[in-house]
């Protein structure tokens, strides 16, 4: 099961395990939508790779396997980030 983390790690935003504005990575990076979009550009600060939409529970199973709330806040350093975006914005995920 993926680790459904509780919040964007760029800007802390809450994400219910069931929002339709989390994405993650292959690695299960999470950010909201609004981070991916207008910040990242589609480019995880942490492996360089692209993200998607992160699957949803089905409420049924929720309270047998509760999300294990591990919150990961580390905001994107810019400029430290700068060259990984540079290098694969506007690549498709599966070209990198």
């Amino acid at each position: 099961m993926i680790d459904i983390r509780p919040s964007c790690e760029n800007c802390n935003t809450e994400l219910l395990p069931n929002d339709p504005k989390a994405r993650i990575c292959a690695f299960e990076c999470t950010f909201c939508e609004d981070c991916v979009n207008d910040i990242l550009h589609n480019v995880c600060p942490n492996c360089g790779g692209g993200f998607e939409k992160r699957p949803v529970l089905p409420k049924k199973w929720l309270e047998k396997y509760p999300p294990r709330g591990k919150v990961v806040f580390n905001p994107v350093d810019m400029e430290k980030f700068k060259p990984l975006l540079e290098a694969n914005r506007g690549l498709a995920s599966e070209e990198r």
